[in-house]
């Protein structure tokens, strides 16, 4: 498998010098789907934002092969689709079929093309019908299902999951298991929970002080580090 996000000593510090960043080394390949653990503060979400380009530290990163570098922030952002943690916060157009082709809209395509991507993603999350429905007549699972059919109409080649559990009873949990085991695309999987981890992703890799201080099977990972209660531990082992 070819590498997608590759990143060697990367390092990162708010203007606060406090560093965030310790020389995180990572690579992601096509296809593979990669769980990201750490306890709140450990540098997962700066290490993500650097992925796009809205966060620029120092060392080696590189995504779809691309240096992530001002001139190609443009093409690399089009590549990387983000879920967020709440869908809300991704939905604002009056209606589903409109939410879904804003971003294929701002990408420069046509009405008609970004429609036609918009309903073909809408369609590929179960989505295709009542397309005038306004967003937030929608249950939790249903929005963060045309969440994400607005980030795959754009045709990313990575997508990056922030907490997608977090809004969803146990049947709209399954189903988005279900949805992201048929999606072609490499997927960086930002979670607390272990049973999700476990059903979509072979590798974890685990945060820690700004360093990925593991990186391996992800029942490997998940019994090394006691991930396995619904919430992070208050201490983590020591690196080795």
């Amino acid at each position: 498998m070819s590498c997608i996000v590759h990143a060697r000593g990367l390092r990162f510090a708010y203007q606060t010098g406090r560093e965030i960043l310790r020389g995180v080394d990572f690579q992601l390949h096509r296809g593979e789907s990669v769980a990201v653990f750490g306890r709140n503060g450990s540098g997962k979400t700066t290490f993500l934002l650097h992925l796009n380009g809205i966060l620029r530290g120092e060392g080696h990163l590189r995504v779809c092969d691309l240096p992530v570098e001002p001139p190609h922030l443009r093409q690399i952002r089009r590549k990387i689709g983000f879920l967020f943690q709440d869908p809300e916060d991704q939905l604002f157009r009056p209606t589903i079929l409109e939410d879904a082709a804003f971003g294929p809209r701002q990408a420069g395509l046509s009405r008609e093309e970004a429609e036609h991507r918009a309903r073909r993603a809408l369609a590929s999350v179960g989505m295709e019908e009542d397309l005038d429905r306004a967003p937030y007549h929608l249950s939790s699972g249903e929005k963060q299902r045309v969440a994400l059919a607005g980030i795959l109409a754009v045709e990313p080649e990575v997508l990056i999951l922030d907490e997608p559990t977090t809004h969803l009873d146990p049947p709209a949990r399954r189903a988005l298991i279900e949805l992201l085991q048929t999606l072609p695309q490499a997927k960086l999987v930002v979670t607390h929970d272990a049973p999700f981890a476990r059903a979509l992703c072979p590798r974890a890799v685990f945060f820690d002080h700004g360093r990925i201080v593991a990186d391996g099977p992800t029942e490997e990972i998940i019994r090394r580090f006691g991930w396995d209660l619904g919430s992070p531990p208050e201490t983590s082992p020591a690196p080795r």
